[in-house]
């Protein structure tokens, strides 16, 4: 148990200070609909820090870097589509926010499912176990007569 308060502490402590260095993405283009753009990409792609956000809604130092990339390769001509296979081929399927189902990626779509039907049929059977235990054991013919036995002896009171 002290242990666990020990871990607890310690990774609050981590997740303040990383709180604390996070930076706000600068908005380096006075033109707001580049900056559009540059957030609709945002929005596809994941924070590979973070992992449950996506660059767009993240402060890393990370995704910073990636939204100004994304700033220069549109101001460069790229597509959404071109700019979004370069960070594939960069960092994997994994950076986008909603990867495409192929065989790499997979277990990425089925997995929690899986994980989830294992926990229903793990409940399932703990259920059925406990009502099985619950029961109580039958009385052998011997056993009932032990026990009318000592319910018909009288009681001095």
């Amino acid at each position: 148990m002290k242990v666990l308060f020990i871990a607890l502490g310690l990774s609050l402590s981590l997740s303040l200070s990383l709180l604390a260095q996070a930076k706000v993405a600068p908005n380096s283009s006075a033109d707001p609909a580049l900056e559009a753009r540059v957030m609709v990409i945002a929005e596809e792609l994941r924070c590979l820090v973070c992992q449950n956000e996506t660059i767009a809604a993240s402060h890393a130092d990370l995704a910073v870097d990636l939204k100004n990339q994304i700033r220069i390769k549109l101001t460069q001509g790229q597509s959404q589509k071109q700019i979004l296979d370069f960070m594939v081929e960069r960092y994997g399927d994994f950076v986008l926010y909603r990867p495409p189902l192929k065989p790499t990626t997979v277990l990425l779509w089925v997995g929690p499912f899986v994980l989830l039907g294992i926990a229903v049929l793990m409940l399932v059977l703990n259920v059925r176990r406990r009502r099985r235990g619950a029961q109580p054991p039958a009385m052998s013919d011997e056993d009932h007569a032990k026990a009318r036995a000592l319910l018909d002896t009288p009681t001095h009171n």
